[in-house]
């Protein structure tokens, strides 16, 4: 005979009985009636757990019970992916999605989600269409690539062109380029995962072109030289390694492809808004690497894409490969992808209306105007909060510019009742939740990564759940 459960189980009560408590009325009146039985049935599984793992405890009153199962349901109701307001200074924060969509972009995908697209369909003969043809004629237009190859993000761009041009064959890499990139994906990972086989040359913190000759005359089969620019890391001080174009009069003599994993993938050059010279898609292949890779989230200002672009025989190749297809971009990302490359057509136009060049160029002058206006308007709404303006340190984020502080203003809170962290907790759970920092038990908000619309929307997001 099954034993019998203990007392304190026992006196649970059933699901159906916790489903008429008042506490649960207003969320079946609101809420499909599954997801309701599914939050009680959590709820009391979570009980029993606790019971059985702490014995002679007291079960949870039946009040108490109804409540948690109330606030649950609410919860699993709640879609996990919603906007936020960015007041970290971080401009593209990885947990925030990186780049936020100008306005065009934004436009555009609204466009394409409202009914059926072009997405494979070519309008001038009527007959099927090739996906991304829109993103890679703008591209080869913009960088000077021959051909361009768009993937869902910057690792499946990297391992899609090892493995169209080298699955099978080796790779050589510099060992101070063997690095982690976000998500713990390593470089050599990656490299075994596209069946190519790794070649390391040169020391941590110096390699030289030496280096690469010698493996090129030591190793049978190789397929290409990878440089992968420290977009997300440096080594500094004792350091050297080739340049692209003595890389690329090597590759060639050896005939071999030169492939460079760029990273950020900017398309302007960023030292005109006074920050660290980053090597543009288009300086590389001036360089001679005959595919670059990079991402289209990052300093580009897209969609979440993988772009690889270069010599027409060799995105041919990448164009072919199986995993083209299992990687390959979806139709909102193309067109919000397609509708931010029309603005660097301008390039003039791009700085101003990609969200992330405005927000790396944005004055002193706008940031203190936007936090002292955030500052008042807070003061203005919330009982007992305290404000002053200090000075940040914003980053680039993403992996990108590493070194680089965003020096500039921000709005540093307190509050007689709450704490830093309560402020911040709170914050959170506002509509819609605004993400700061905590320093120096001080709530801090940087205007730099707020727009001026979304200083009116934090200051009232934020004073329901501060006053609450």
């Amino acid at each position: 005979m099954p034993k019998p459960a203990p007392r304190a189980l026992r006196a649970l009560p059933a699901v159906e009985t916790l489903l008429q408590h008042e506490a649960l009325a207003s969320a079946l009146a609101a809420l499909p009636r599954s997801l309701v039985v599914g939050a009680v049935r959590a709820t009391l599984a979570d009980a029993r757990a606790a019971l059985a793992a702490h014995k002679g405890a007291t079960p949870p009153a039946v009040d108490a019970l109804a409540a948690a199962a109330a606030v649950r349901a609410q919860r699993d109701a709640t879609p996990q992916l919603v906007r936020v307001i960015n007041g970290t200074g971080i401009v593209l924060h990885t947990n925030l999605g990186r780049a936020p969509l100008a306005e065009s972009a934004r436009r555009a995908v609204a466009d394409v989600a409202a009914g059926y697209s072009s997405l494979e369909y070519d309008l001038a003969s009527g007959k099927r269409g090739h996906r991304g043809d829109g993103v890679a004629r703008a591209l080869t237009r913009l960088t000077g690539a021959e051909g361009a190859v768009v993937v869902n993000n910057g690792a499946a761009a990297i391992l899609l062109a090892l493995s169209a041009l080298a699955s099978g064959r080796k790779v050589i890499v510099s060992r101070g380029e063997l690095v982690e990139i976000g998500g713990a994906f390593r470089v050599p990972e990656i490299m075994e995962k596209s069946g190519a086989t790794l070649v390391e040359v040169g020391a941590t913190n110096r390699t030289h072109l030496r280096d690469y000759e010698k493996a090129l005359d030591k190793h049978d089969d190789v397929a290409a030289i990878l440089r992968v620019h420290p977009s997300n890391f440096r080594i500094e001080g004792f350091t050297a390694r080739p340049s692209l174009p003595e890389l690329s009069k090597l590759a060639r003599r050896h005939r071999v492809a030169l492939i460079e994993d760029l990273g950020s993938g900017a398309l302007v050059d960023l030292s005109e808004f006074g920050l660290e010279r980053e090597p543009t898609v288009g300086d590389s292949l001036a360089a001679g690497a005959d595919v670059v890779t990079c991402s289209g989230d990052k300093l580009l200002g897209g969609a979440q894409a993988g772009l690889v672009l270069g010599a027409k025989k060799h995105l041919a190749r990448i164009a072919k490969d199986p995993l083209a297809r299992a990687m390959r971009a979806d139709k909102l990302a193309l067109a919000a992808l397609e509708a931010t490359l029309a603005l660097y057509a301008d390039p003039a136009r791009a700085k101003r209306e990609v969200p992330v060049l405005v927000a790396l160029n944005v004055s002193e002058e706008a940031l203190r105007e936007r936090a002292e206006r955030l500052a008042n308007e807070l003061c203005a709404r919330v009982e007992g909060l305290t404000t002053r303006i200090g000075v940040g340190s914003g980053e680039v984020g993403g992996g990108s510019l590493p070194r680089t502080q965003l020096k500039g203003p921000v709005v540093e809170l307190a509050h007689a009742a709450h704490s830093a962290a309560e402020l911040e907790r709170r914050a959170r759970t506002a509509v819609p939740p605004v993400i700061g920092t905590v320093k120096a038990n001080r709530f801090r908000l940087d205007p730099r990564t707020l727009t001026e619309s979304e200083v009116g929307m934090a200051a009232t997001a934020l004073a329901k759940v501060w006053n609450a």
